[in-house]
């Protein structure tokens, strides 16, 4: 008896119709839905049903016949390969299997947990942020600004070379050669830094070195000194490593030592521009943690997070490019600049010190994907790197004028402490200390996109009204054009 069976493909116009046609067969076939005794239905009839061309389906069949999924009877048409031929079966005792959720034998996962996750919770934010009209949404990348062309480039440039498929192979704990060379010679020395091959050490992004450090360096008995407010993800790794923390306010001018930094093991800073505030740490600042660090025996670590996207017209060095003891551990990453899918990062520290976090590393993963440290070499070595960086800086600039004449002109009750810095986004305190979470709430009916900034302070602040008056504004995500109108939207929400 022939089975009618009735297909149905809702068509994203961004991928090829074969690719979609062959997902949904391959789908159908390994779930499956098509019968083990009938044939497949025939190129036209199938053709029909998905409204694409036979040629289409006849290429999607040709390439499932060559790849095992199909076989071919002489007119009679397709049918499933032996080994798929008993799936259907296979796919209802998968069924039956997961119909008891919580069996009586289930052991109480509760009780086994030694860390209790809910100690450190995230920063929300909404995973559909781009439907709204007016994303003020800080660390998403403008995605139409991203180099695609110059990125598929580096990308066949790997996987090109029949000679060289090294990136198939595992490194264990090694990194790619070209890649800390590149950062060596082409990225470190614009922040003032000169390293040895033998310090850098690639990470899946900067809160992964963040993780690594932490391991390696805290327990229980050490203290931190962290800014307040500050890069909650941070603190998190810090205290699940056991470290006890220290804040440190944060005015116009960076961190602010206090009585408790004396104790302090180590110093956990982002000078460059502060997270979230945007401050530049400045020059006396910086010269007084570098000699508190010397005279207490304490580390620092810093976090350079927008290092290459740092847009100031002329911007500070890195901390470490002071550091004449080896005292600093310097962290980055390509997210802020590049895209922060790509989970590419580095640390730089003494050669002793980057051994033990190699070992490390290798414990936990081995290494990161070699076909993208490679892509991301190929990607500096060949220029595009550059010549994206100078295009990002000035459409950083662009953006950062249009969100800064906005809020000046609609926002001027709106208090900011980095007002002349060129960061990545613009920190500011409500007015008349209305709370930044009903603003947001509020805002949200309006369209606009807003991040509350209660959450970056130390847990023991939260309860403080006046850390409930701070909201932070990215522009990197929103449409250029949208920007001042989404500003003067949020101007009537305030004061509406």
């Amino acid at each position: 008896m022939a089975i009618n069976y009735s297909c149905f493909i809702e068509f994203d116009n961004k991928r090829s119709l074969q690719e979609q046609v062959r997902e949904y067969l391959v789908k159908g076939i390994l779930e499956g839905v098509f019968s083990v005794d009938e044939a497949l239905p025939s190129c036209r009839k199938l053709s029909s049903q998905l409204k694409v061309s036979r040629n289409t389906v006849s290429l999607v069949y040709e390439a499932l016949l060559d790849d095992g999924y199909l076989i071919s009877k002489p007119r009679s048409g397709y049918y499933l390969s032996e080994k798929y031929r008993f799936r259907q079966q296979e796919v209802e005792d998968e069924l039956d299997h997961f119909e008891a959720d919580n069996p009586p034998s289930a052991p109480n996962w509760a009780k086994r947990l030694k860390i209790s996750t809910d100690r450190f919770p995230r920063i929300v934010k909404p995973s559909h942020w781009s439907c709204y009209q007016y994303p003020f949404i800080y660390g998403q990348p403008s995605i139409n600004d991203f180099p695609l062309a110059q990125w598929r480039e580096s990308t066949r440039k790997v996987i090109a070379d029949p000679n060289d498929h090294g990136w198939l192979c595992d490194k264990v704990d090694k990194d790619v050669d070209l890649l800390v060379e590149q950062i060596r010679t082409r990225v470190l020395p614009q922040r003032g830094i000169h390293a040895k091959s033998d310090e850098i050490l690639i990470t899946i992004g900067s809160q992964n070195a963040l993780y690594l450090v932490s391991q390696l360096l805290m327990n229980t008995g050490s203290r931190v000194g962290v800014e307040n407010p500050g890069y909650k993800e941070a603190n998190n790794i810090f205290s699940l490593a056991g470290a006890q923390l220290h804040p440190h306010t944060v005015d116009e001018e960076g961190l602010v030592l206090n009585e408790l930094s004396a104790m302090c093991d180590y110093f956990y800073v982002t000078p460059s521009h502060q997270a979230p505030t945007g401050v530049t740490m400045s020059k006396q600042r910086r010269n007084t943690l570098l000699q508190q660090a010397r005279s207490n025996d304490a580390i620092i670590i810093e976090d350079d997070y927008d290092s290459d996207s740092n847009s100031e017209w002329a911007p500070l060095p890195a901390l470490k490019a002071q550091d004449k003891d080896n005292r600093v551990i310097y962290v980055s990453s390509f997210s802020k600049v590049l895209a922060p899918g790509l989970r590419l990062g580095y640390i730089v520290a003494p050669e002793e010190l980057i051994y033990e976090l190699r070992t490390l590393r290798r414990l936990m993963y081995r290494h990161p994907p070699s076909r993208v440290q490679m892509e991301m070499a190929h990607f500096i070595s060949q220029g595009y790197y550059d010549s994206f960086l100078r295009r990002f800086k000035e459409n950083t600039r662009q953006r950062w004028q249009t969100i800064n004449d906005a809020v000046e002109h609609y926002l001027p009750d709106c208090a900011r402490l980095a007002k002349n810095h060129y960061s990545n986004a613009l920190w500011l305190e409500t007015p008349n200390k209305m709370s930044s979470q009903r603003l947001a709430s509020r805002a949200l009916s309006a369209g606009v996109l807003i991040e509350t900034g209660y959450s970056h302070f130390m847990d023991h602040q939260q309860s403080h009204p006046e850390t409930n008056t701070y909201f932070r504004l990215g522009f990197h995500a929103i449409d250029k054009t949208l920007i001042t109108p989404g500003v003067e939207q949020l101007a009537k929400v305030i004061h509406g």
